[in-house]
């Protein structure tokens, strides 16, 4: 059960992933969280070093597609003014989203990587989907308040994972 909790990758940040690296790995896609993934969840807009990563993924041919549990309004006023394709209200880990925006790409599930911050959701959602996920560091210290429960909960299956040897990864930034 915990097993699907593990992710397949850890990194500190999504600023630790780099287009070369996919492309060896035949990754033709990427589907990321936005909130607390890609920026912090108050954050209306993209960062400059956020948009040049963005960019060198298209540039190396790599799609990205957002997938996101929050309302559109959010997710649409972040997305579109850099040109990305969007899933609001995607109920990860519910795999439809995911299977959307694998569409979307026109990708395989060994095609893409699965991005996000939360085990409960990005983290699960990916592997029981069958793909590669990465787990990084919460880019903000806040959360909003369901995500606040999941951290709760998060901690605890990660304090199970560490007590049985399964997850080598320090919270910390």
């Amino acid at each position: 059960m915990y097993q699907n909790f593990v992710p397949s990758q850890y990194v500190k940040d999504v600023f630790d992933i780099k287009p070369e690296t996919l492309i060896g790995k035949n990754i033709k896609g990427i589907i990321t969280d936005l909130d607390n993934t890609l920026v912090e969840w108050d954050r209306p807009d993209a960062t400059p070093k956020l948009i040049e990563w963005l960019k060198s993924m298209k540039d190396a041919g790599i799609q990205v597609v957002i997938v996101s549990n929050n309302k559109e309004l959010r997710v649409k006023a972040f997305a579109d003014p850099l040109g990305i394709p969007f899933i609001h209200q995607a109920r990860k880990p519910m795999g439809r989203a995911f299977r959307k925006a694998l569409r979307i790409m026109e990708a395989k599930r060994d095609q893409v990587v699965v991005i996000g911050d939360q085990m409960l959701t990005d983290i699960f959602g990916g592997n029981l989907n069958k793909m590669h996920t990465i787990l990084v560091l919460p880019v903000a210290q806040s959360d909003g308040f369901f995500t606040r429960f999941n951290r709760r909960v998060e901690r605890r299956i990660m304090k199970r994972l560490k007590d049985k040897g399964q997850l080598m990864w320090e919270e910390e930034n």
